[in-house]
């Protein structure tokens, strides 16, 4: 597998592994299957695994500990904070709130330590900026958790240019986490330039559009009842509908070229900047092989503009969140 860089610190796999989806948003999951999916991972050369206090809640960090203990040393492990978190409730409807303040920061940082079974957290994001706390404060307070040797990078996750600016002022951003595919292309709105300018990684979750873009969900039905995506505006009626027949043109393509719709997807983000790591999510093992070997498929530029006219934005149908979920961004 080859190797990127965010910031100045971390050395990945050019693809990461988004692990929300093990025990949090997607349905029932299978941990045996997970844990064989995150060992399988490792054999492949995945080192860049990604998780969060809010994901179960707790479980997955949990989860994340127990595969990833034996081969601690050989990989890169990502966890958030910032959400507040509700403990009669589990899943998405745990998250009521955003929590920036720095005794939060630091808290959540002990819990997830323990969770995780690591002495050291490898990229420590801020999941939301939270709007009344001021950056600097929790940015302040997770540059303190370095100097102490419990973080050693830190990140924010769909946070706006200004936001961005503000924390590498107070302590270096190795990383911006943000949704970014071939149909959320929000940060090209000047948030990947800035990150650029500033020297810090982009990773994208969901680059396959929450699995939409990898042509294998025929209808809103195919969703479990309790799986998220239900609730997305994209993955309703007839918003569904026009944007399936986007990705049937996708799916074309990949055909011709020989390789699967979502591996067409993945490449496409990854020719976006070799500064761009993607986290695209995998419960079963054959998936998570499709996604990494997305990292050896070239595109020339003639290629890539068929790509981007296939999906083109201004056909793209329905919003990526919520009207609630989007106020929680910063962009």
């Amino acid at each position: 597998m080859k190797t990127r860089k965010l910031g100045n610190s971390l050395e990945v796999s050019a693809v990461g592994l988004g692990c929300m989806g093990m025990s949090f948003a997607y349905g029932a999951s299978d941990e045996n299957e997970a844990i064989r999916t995150l060992q399988r991972a490792v054999e492949l050369g995945i080192t860049f695994f990604d998780t969060a206090e809010a994901y179960g809640p707790y479980t997955n960090e949990e989860l994340l500990g127990r595969a990833l203990k034996p081969v601690r040393d050989q990989v890169v492990i990502a966890t958030k904070f910032g959400f507040k978190l509700d403990p009669e409730r589990s899943g998405p409807s745990a998250l009521t709130g955003v929590d920036g303040r720095p005794e939060n920061v630091k808290r959540v940082a002990e819990a997830s330590l323990k969770r995780l079974g690591i002495e050291t957290i490898d990229l420590f994001y801020q999941h939301r900026v939270d709007p009344n706390v001021p950056i600097e404060e929790t940015v302040g307070a997770m540059a303190d958790l370095v100097r102490e040797g419990k973080v050693r990078a830190l990140g924010l996750s769909e946070a706006g240019s200004a936001t961005i600016r503000r924390a590498h002022a107070v302590h270096p951003i190795a990383a911006l986490q943000s949704e970014y595919s071939l149909w959320s292309r929000d940060p090209e709105n000047g948030v990947l330039d800035t990150c650029r300018k500033l020297g810090i990684g982009f990773v994208p979750y969901s680059p396959l559009g929450r699995g939409f873009l990898t042509g294998t969900i025929q209808k809103p039905e195919d969703l479990a009842t309790d799986d998220f995506r239900r609730q997305l505006p994209r993955f309703q009626s007839d918003n569904f509908d026009a944007n399936a027949a986007l990705v049937a043109k996708l799916e074309r393509f990949a055909s011709e070229r020989g390789v699967t719709t979502a591996q067409l997807a993945l490449a496409w983000v990854l020719h976006q900047g070799d500064d761009i790591v993607p986290i695209p999510g995998a419960r079963k093992i054959h998936h998570l092989e499709q996604n990494a070997a997305a990292a050896d498929i070239v595109l020339d530029a003639s290629e890539l503009a068929e790509i981007n006219e296939a999906i083109p934005l201004d056909q793209i149908a329905g919003k990526r969140y919520s009207d609630a979920s989007l106020a929680m961004t910063n962009l």
